[in-house]
């Protein structure tokens, strides 16, 4: 059971992944989650460097979709001035959104990576729908308080999975 929890790689920061680190693994387009991950649960404006990293991402051709569980309207008003598409309610650790995203892609799942902070729901549902994942640190320390909730249940999650795979480490990009 442990294993539907283990990320393909964990990386400190999403925007340490470049274009040549996903083409070099034959990933074709990313899958992201929103909340501390892509941007600040409480800065929807996002960074300079969110912003940097998207131009390069669409410059090496490689498409990003936003995968949330939030409402439409809130994702949309996030990803609105980042012109990047979503699927909203994706009911992770369900395989809906990740399904859905895929299709809109016509890509092949071992073509697509999704990126989250949270093994409950990002991890779990990427392992589930068959993609490669990539667990990233959240962006802030802070939650919203329905995350905070899911964290709380996720450690102990996560200190056993560490266990079972003693490889698995924090690192500054994805590696093969």
């Amino acid at each position: 059971m442990i294993n539907k929890f283990a990320p393909t790689w964990m990386v400190d920061v999403i925007y340490n992944v470049t274009p040549a680190q996903l083409k070099a693994q034959g990933i074709k387009a990313v899958l992201t989650d929103l909340d501390n991950t892509l941007i600040a649960w409480n800065n929807p404006e996002g960074t300079n460097e969110l912003r940097q990293w998207l131009r390069d991402l669409e410059q090496a051709g490689i498409p990003l979709i936003v995968v949330s569980n939030n409402s439409e309207e809130r994702i949309s008003k996030a990803v609105a001035p980042l012109g990047a598409q979503y699927v909203s309610r994706a009911l992770k650790p369900l395989t809906r959104g990740i399904k859905q995203a895929i299709r809109q892609l016509n890509l092949d799942p071992s073509e697509v990576v999704m990126v989250g902070d949270q093994l409950m729901t990002d991890v779990w549902a990427a392992n589930n729908a068959g993609v490669r994942s990539i667990l990233v640190k959240p962006l802030i320390e802070t939650d919203q308080w329905n995350t905070r909730i899911n964290r709380f249940i996720e450690k102990p999650v996560k200190r056993s999975m560490l266990k079972k795979f003693p490889n698995l480490k924090w690192m500054d990009k994805i590696n093969d």
